[in-house]
């Protein structure tokens, strides 16, 4: 009599966990229960992307269409996409990538950075530029005084210091991304060099580049913000012509969140302009050693309380969380000045002083701030 076999029946039994669907296994071979784990937002699915900012260590999406980015990894036993960093997400056709709310500077071709030279070697110089690494700026990426346009030799480099020394300040631009992401400099440029009679100010880089704490310095003072960013691909040289006989005052915006804000220069738009339509050449021919010069010219007392009203300004738009860019730093400046006069008038009528007017924290920070973000 042959034998038949039937499968085995299990009866429905009404205990909790009983669903077996809603079981996963880990890594380790243990069995997790949906029920137990704390409910997260919805996963990125199709064309819906979750609101927010995700942590490391979350969960993603666990679609097997997307492609892991920047920020992301994988999973080997799952299609689970994870994120490596605290940052929102961007999705570039199939691509997802999270971006960090706080990172270094990653340098690209063509980039305006400010720099600071904190190592001087035999034929270039190590620039700091808020980048995971240092930046070299060649000695043959520079102009030499006196139109000299030849190969640099030894005597060159015994007199590497005269240019650029450890401390100094420089503006130049990023002419080449090594393969381990660091940079090379150059300042073939008129408008590039050397920076003296100014103020610096750091702040958040663009894309999120830059410091967590960023660190104000100028002068004797020093201080901490944080927030906004450098917008990129905006104008980020320009001449202000200030207030209350401050005369013209130029900023610099680097990519990277190093600020420059300085006197203007005497006979640099001329210089600029002289240069448009010339041979490398001619243009070195101008090149006088006057550029590498570390000795500041006096400012007048009223430049300097402008260059620190804009750099207060900057402040504001940073700690409030506004990109700063040309018409940002502009707004904010015009504000702080229709804020002093109604501060002004305020003061007129209880027969007070104009001391104290330059500071422009608490109440008067958020009426420029107010003032700034509604005119765009």
């Amino acid at each position: 009599m042959p034998i038949t076999i039937h499968p085995p029946v299990v009866e429905d039994v009404d205990t909790p966990h009983a669903d077996y669907d809603s079981m996963s296994i880990d890594s380790d071979g243990g069995v997790e229960l949906e029920d137990s784990r704390p409910s997260k937002r919805p996963l990125i699915g199709g064309t819906k992307v979750g609101a927010g900012v995700v942590t490391p260590g979350e969960v993603v999406t666990d679609d097997p269409q997307w492609m892991r980015g920047h920020g992301t990894y994988t999973n080997p036993l799952s299609t689970s996409i994870i994120a490596t960093v605290a940052g929102n997400v961007q999705k570039t056709n199939k691509l997802l990538s999270v971006t960090p709310l706080r990172a270094r500077y990653t340098p690209e071709i063509g980039d305006l950075v400010v720099g600071r030279i904190v190592e001087v070697q035999s034929r270039r110089w190590k620039v700091d530029v808020a980048a995971p690494l240092l930046a070299n700026l060649p000695l043959s990426a520079i102009n030499l005084p006196g139109g000299i346009l030849r190969r640099r030799t030894s005597a060159d480099e015994l007199q590497i210091r005269t240019y650029f020394s450890e401390g100094d300040l420089v503006v130049a631009e990023v002419q080449t991304v090594h393969q381990d992401g660091s940079a090379s400099l150059h300042t073939r440029s008129l408008k590039y060099g050397k920076l003296r009679n100014g103020f610096f100010l750091a702040v958040t880089g663009a894309g999120g580049s830059g410091n967590s704490n960023s660190t104000v310095k100028g002068g004797n003072g020093t201080g901490n913000t944080s927030g906004g960013t450098v917008v990129r691909s905006r104008r980020q040289v320009w001449t202000i012509e200030s207030a209350n006989g401050g005369g013209p005052v130029d900023v610099i915006l680097g990519v990277n969140g190093y600020i420059w804000i300085s006197k203007h220069a005497e006979g640099t738009d001329a210089a600029s302009s002289a240069t448009e339509n010339v041979s490398i050449t001619r243009m070195e021919e101008m090149v006088s050693s006057s550029i590498y010069s570390s000795q500041n010219d006096d400012i007048a007392p009223q430049t300097r309380r402008e260059i620190a009203r804009l750099a207060q300004c900057i402040r504001v738009l940073v700690q409030g969380g506004v990109p700063v860019d040309e018409e940002t730093v502009m707004a904010a400046y015009d504000a702080s000045l229709n804020v002093d006069l109604e501060m002004g008038d305020d003061e007129d009528e209880n027969e007070g002083t104009q001391e104290g007017r330059e500071y422009l924290e608490g109440r008067k920070a958020r009426s420029i701030l107010e003032m700034a973000t509604s005119r765009q």
